[in-house]
């Protein structure tokens, strides 16, 4: 594994810290929409199909047209799994600086009961309902294709 995982606490402190580090939300757009961590990218890995959730074909292209492989990147999505599998992606692809935010923005459940683990919304994390210019879907990859 070529990446680290971080708990959404972690995750707000690279975030606050000196800007290196950059989100990617990874779920879908209408996820996104709902609300989001603030300042983050949406990117889906995945989008729902008729046998369940499928990868994305552009992701990998979209991110390599806006974020360099050595740019520090925190990638989330509901729960963790999906944004894991988009670290296990982008690996191959030459990046370098990957984290999965373990949890996500929703929260992850255990599998047998237990209390899982937190979310960044539920742990009362600042949620962002607005997208700013440029960092949704539709223009990320909108600007892929020019």
């Amino acid at each position: 594994m070529s990446y680290e995982t971080l708990n959404p606490e972690e995750t707000l402190a690279r975030l606050d810290g000196d800007g290196e580090w950059t989100y990617i939300d990874v779920r879908t757009p209408e996820e996104f929409g709902r609300g989001h961590v603030p300042g983050a990218y949406n990117v889906p890995a995945f989008f729902p199909g008729p046998m369940g959730m499928m990868p994305n074909p552009e992701f990998a292209g979209v991110m390599k047209g806006h974020f360099a492989t050595d740019r520090a990147l925190v990638l989330g999505c509901a729960a963790g799994g999906r944004s894991m599998h988009a670290c296990e992606q982008l690996t191959p692809e030459g990046y370098t600086q990957l984290a999965n935010m373990d949890g996500g923005f929703s929260g992850r459940p255990d599998p047998e009961g237990g209390p899982g683990v937190p979310g960044w919304q539920e742990r009362g994390f600042p949620v962002a309902e607005s997208c700013e210019e440029g960092r949704d879907w539709d223009s990320l990859r909108g600007a892929q294709a020019e």
